[in-house]
């Protein structure tokens, strides 16, 4: 599987990414080594996450996603729970 996440850094902004692991990718975003963005705003949370089939799959909606308004990232979330 792979997977599109959106987390919710420590200082309140959010980081979408894509991955095939997402409780390993969670634990290193934790752990400092995720990326360079969300080391030094950890820890982060996962807020929402979708599954896909292939990994295109995953890193079109990662696109998709990262082109949204905060408003609209933060429906696809609200929806979510």
């Amino acid at each position: 599987m792979n997977y599109t996440y959106i987390l919710q850094c420590a200082d309140g902004t959010l980081y979408t990414g894509w991955t095939n692991n997402l409780e390993k990718r969670l634990q290193m975003h934790n752990g400092g080594k995720g990326c360079k963005y969300t080391r030094s705003r950890c820890p982060v949370e996962l807020v929402y996450f979708e599954y896909f089939e292939t990994k295109q799959e995953a890193q079109s909606r990662e696109f998709a996603i990262k082109r949204m308004t905060r408003e609209k990232k933060q429906a696809l979330i609200k929806n979510l729970k």
